[in-house]
């Protein structure tokens, strides 16, 4: 079989197949899996199974992964906001709702199609489906994001975040009054049990905390309401989802997020209030240290002028 091949002992009797491998598996969607199993490329002690298969535990499972079938990227003329560019970086300020890279839904309007119309080259940096792409903001996260040009400084950037000397600050608007002002946010995370689609904080020693990883955000208070706070957060891990989880885990959800917050949005937003507002790296020409900002985009401000009238 092409492709890569995950070896692994499922100790879960009493659970289906597809569930059992989508924990034991966080990076795979239970309906990837479920693809996988039909396309028999799951072996269960050797044989094909079935999603729905009801485990007795200790089975030895075979995952393989086939290889990415080449599609070919398409430039998207949009009008990017570069915030610094020179031969081997762009940071760009990302637009909420936009997708960094191409997937299901979004093959051709996604910021890695937006910087192929400006960097023709990216193509042959990194992974076919993420061209140059150091880090990621989610869809609805607006903010700076960087863009290697070449695979030197792809390499010493993900090195700069892998040995976590990049400093990233974004700024949050969460309900409620924060107490402490300031503190830092050490818990781990990983799928959340119950529900797939989002991450939570899996406490150490659960079923779930194998499939966990350390995560801490450190965050401080700018402004005080009476309903909200404005945080300035520093993520020093780079986990999925990881500020608006650790937030609502001590109890302050980000204002505007449904999915880990309050399910009705006030203040007039229309997604959560993140924004990725700062980052300071060294650049890969000469190490020198450079620091990018990002003022907060309308809608968000919209929302913090109608907490600051009188």
């Amino acid at each position: 079989m092409n492709g890569r091949t995950i070896e692994l002992t499922l100790s879960a009797p009493g659970e289906r197949l597809d569930k059992a491998l989508t924990d034991a598996l966080p990076e795979l969607s239970r309906t990837r899996i479920q693809q996988l199993v039909k396309e028999q490329q799951i072996l269960v002690n050797g044989r094909a199974a079935k999603s729905s298969q009801k485990l007795e535990g200790g089975e030895q499972v075979l995952v393989n992964l086939p290889d990415p079938v080449d599609t070919e990227l398409v430039p998207w003329e949009y009008p990017l906001d570069i915030r610094y560019e020179d031969d081997d970086l762009l940071v760009i300020n990302k637009p909420a709702g936009m997708v960094v890279h191409p997937s299901a839904g979004h093959e051709q309007d996604t910021l890695v199609n937006a910087v192929l119309a400006h960097c023709p080259v990216l193509p042959v940096i990194g992974s076919e489906k993420r061209p140059g792409i150091v880090h990621r903001l989610d869809k609805d996260t607006s903010g700076l994001i960087i863009v290697a040009k070449n695979e030197r400084a792809l390499r010493m950037m993900q090195a700069q975040f892998k040995k976590r000397t990049i400093s990233k600050m974004y700024l949050a608007l969460v309900d409620g009054q924060v107490q402490p002002p300031a503190a830092l946010i050490d818990a781990p995370l990983g799928r959340d049990p119950s529900s797939r689609k989002k991450m939570g904080v899996i406490p150490p020693g659960s079923s779930a905390s194998r499939q966990s990883r350390p995560a801490q955000t450190h965050y401080q208070t700018v402004i005080g309401y009476d309903d909200y706070t404005l945080l300035e957060c520093q993520p020093k891990t780079g986990r999925t989802h990881q500020i608006r989880v650790h937030l609502a885990y001590i109890g302050f959800p980000i204002a505007g997020d449904t999915i880990y917050g309050r399910r009705k949005r006030k203040l007039g937003l229309k997604r959560h209030f993140l924004h990725a507002a700062k980052l300071t790296f060294q650049r890969p020409s000469d190490m020198a240290e450079i620091t990018v900002s990002a003022e907060l985009p309308p809608d968000l401000q919209a929302a913090l002028d109608l907490l600051n009238k009188p």
